[in-house]
């Protein structure tokens, strides 16, 4: 207490002393007695202004040429050379326009420094100049614009009838994942169902459930050069989605499922070569901040061969969702999800064959 009391004693006695000080000045300047002289600061100031453009602009494309390789991770799927491209498109636009507008910041300091005698150019208004930095700027967003939204119109088209289904469910603090199994349709799901057994709340009432399987709890497994779609939604609050090398990123909005579709065009054993890493894997990672576990929310995902990818399903279509309740068979799963539906207020019904 007594350190802060004598912190603000100081302080308090030097905003006196500045306050003194400009009752001086104002004095003077009253009286027609204040002079100031400008010396050779100015110039000074004014040439090391051009010297710290320079030597920074030189640091900055050193950084740059430097961070080159890791500025942008390796791309692995189709649409995200179009991502690439309006991300280049824009930075190049805007650093044009960064660098004129610093070119002439610091010129203008430099050539306009104080010059005793000198009085300012009066002027005030000009409407060729104002329309000019109006118009280039507003067609060049728009056109901009107009590219961006092309481009996002063309990534989140519906996906292709073929595309291979995965449901991503975030909640706090990890990700599951859900596969339809042969049919390719998920089973309905509903937040009543919900339960320390079915932390997706499937509704085994519906027949197209029935096939549904989970990934393994650490990963999850997409084919190359086959479109995905990953259906989203979150148990909780909101999480995001979000696949780097994919150039893939999705909210998972809680009441409201999201989608997002591409086409892998790496697998993880390519892209370990062509970083040069044997233990690189492709990282799904939520970049919404969810919690005090949002730093856990990490799952890898493997990219393999349609023949590996196919041999995996046809081995996990074994342990279903239905089959895996209490290790009960796939019929014994149905009717045991009607008397879970049941418990829960859902008037349903299945017949077992």
């Amino acid at each position: 207490m007594i350190t802060i009391a004598v912190a603000l004693s100081i302080l308090l006695l030097l905003v006196i002393l500045y306050l003194l000080f400009r009752i001086q000045v104002l004095a003077s300047i009253f009286k027609g007695s204040y002079r100031q002289d400008v010396g050779k600061s100015n110039k000074v100031n004014a040439v090391l202004l051009l010297v710290f453009f320079f030597a920074m602009g030189a640091l900055f494309i050193w950084s740059f040429a430097d961070s080159w390789k890791d500025m942008i991770l390796p791309l692995a799927s189709e649409h995200g050379a179009d991502i690439d491209s309006m991300f280049w498109l824009t930075m190049v636009v805007i650093g044009i326009v960064f660098l004129l507008t610093h070119i002439l910041l610091f010129f203008y300091s430099y050539k306009y420094q104080h010059q005793d005698g000198k009085r300012a150019y009066y002027y005030p208004h000009n409407n060729k100049i104002e329309i000019i930095w109006t118009v280039i700027p507003a067609v060049v967003m728009a056109l901009l614009v107009f590219s961006g939204w092309k481009t996002w119109a063309r990534i989140t088209s519906p996906a292709p009838q073929e595309a291979v289904v995965v449901e991503i469910m975030g909640k706090q603090f990890n990700w599951m994942v859900r596969y339809p199994g042969a049919d390719n349709q998920l089973g309905i799901v509903k937040h009543t169902l919900v339960n320390a057994t079915n932390e997706f709340g499937i509704d085994f009432t519906d027949q197209n459930a029935m096939d549904d399987f989970p990934s393994e709890t650490s990963s999850f497994r997409v084919p190359k050069g086959q479109p995905v779609l990953l259906k989203i939604r979150s148990r909780d609050v909101i999480h995001s989605v979000f696949l780097p090398h994919f150039r893939v990123k999705m909210d998972a909005v809680p009441g409201m499922p999201t989608t997002f579709w591409f086409i892998p065009t790496k697998t993880t054993e390519e892209m370990q070569m062509e970083t040069g890493n044997a233990e690189f894997q492709y990282e799904l990672a939520c970049t919404e901040v969810c919690g005090r576990g949002h730093f856990a929310m990490k799952m890898i995902m493997i990219v393999e061969e349609p023949e590996d990818y196919n041999s995996w399903v046809t081995e996990q279509s074994k342990k279903t969702f239905a089959s895996n309740r209490q290790g009960a068979t796939p019929a014994e799963g149905a009717e045991g999800g009607a008397n879970n539906s049941a418990e829960n207020g859902a008037v349903a019904a299945v017949t077992a064959q």
